[in-house]
């Protein structure tokens, strides 16, 4: 796995690690990045079968794997200590290291996450598995902003969204790994473990979002300690991309608050 690894603005610059969701491409993050990078060493990394790095993943293909994968890469990068950003599957993929490697884990940044698949966020992807089965990728795709974005904000950006499809297209990760990829989402569950999680946690949720319904980041909230939580008005699914000023705000204030303020571990 090849990480991109920014130069740090400072000597000592705390490390943030971005995970993507299910896309697993680390270009979602562009809007963040010149942000981040004034006061913080970025990383960003195209998850293993999607975007930039190429392979075919196994049947049974886990969200241990996925967490182990980047927590080796960050390893051999020289990269030890380190606070993650997750948006939806990124989000769990960063649960699952505060419970697996706390001993890194600085903080961790939870976007539009969940403890367990809530059953409309199942519903969802249900629907689009059979657009993904009878229309293949065309279908996958052209439906994926529905979920994504706001109609507002869609209706106001055709050609951007055309162009984006025609993006998605070529960069498709293939149908045996989103499956895959996305069987490792829907079985992860960490409504028994959150409460053991002891970096300090920010939530960042959405009330328009399509996907997934802004009660999972209450829950999320709920049992995590020491966790805390801002909302946004609106954005959809894909915040950080439709609302960047307002999303990048948040974030920074919420990695102030986690890395120069944070919460005693019990």
């Amino acid at each position: 796995m090849k990480l991109s690894v920014s130069q740090p603005p400072y000597e000592g610059a705390p490390v943030v690690v971005l995970i993507a969701g299910l896309g697993g491409s680390g270009s979602y993050w562009l809007p963040q990045l010149a942000t981040l990078e004034k006061e913080y060493q970025v990383v960003c990394y195209d998850q293993r079968g999607t975007g930039n790095n190429p392979a075919t993943l196994p049947e049974g293909y886990s969200l241990a794997e996925i967490a182990d994968e980047l927590a080796q890469a960050l390893n051999e990068a020289g990269i030890t200590r380190y606070c993650v950003v997750g948006h939806a599957l990124g989000a769990l993929v960063g649960l699952q290291l505060a419970l697996d490697r706390p001993e890194s884990l600085t903080a961790l940044v939870c976007v539009n996450g969940w403890l367990t698949l809530n059953a409309h966020t199942r519903r969802c992807f249900q629907i689009r598995e059979r657009l993904l089965h009878a229309g293949g990728a065309q279908a996958w795709v052209e439906a994926q902003p529905l979920f994504l974005y706001p109609a507002d904000w869609m209706a106001a950006r055709a050609p951007r969204l055309e162009a984006e499809d025609a993006l998605s297209l070529t960069h498709f990760q293939g149908k045996a790994n989103l499956l895959r990829r996305l069987d490792a989402l829907k079985k992860a569950d960490f409504s028994r473990h959150a409460a053991r999680i002891r970096c300090p946690v920010h939530i960042i949720c959405s009330v328009d979002d399509m996907l997934v319904p802004s009660v999972c980041s209450t829950e999320l909230q709920v049992a995590i300690p020491h966790s805390h939580k801002a909302v946004m008005r609106q954005g959809g699914h894909a915040c950080n991309v439709t609302e960047p000023d307002i999303f990048n705000t948040l974030l920074l204030n919420g990695l102030a608050s986690l890395l120069h303020n944070p919460e005693p571990a019990l």
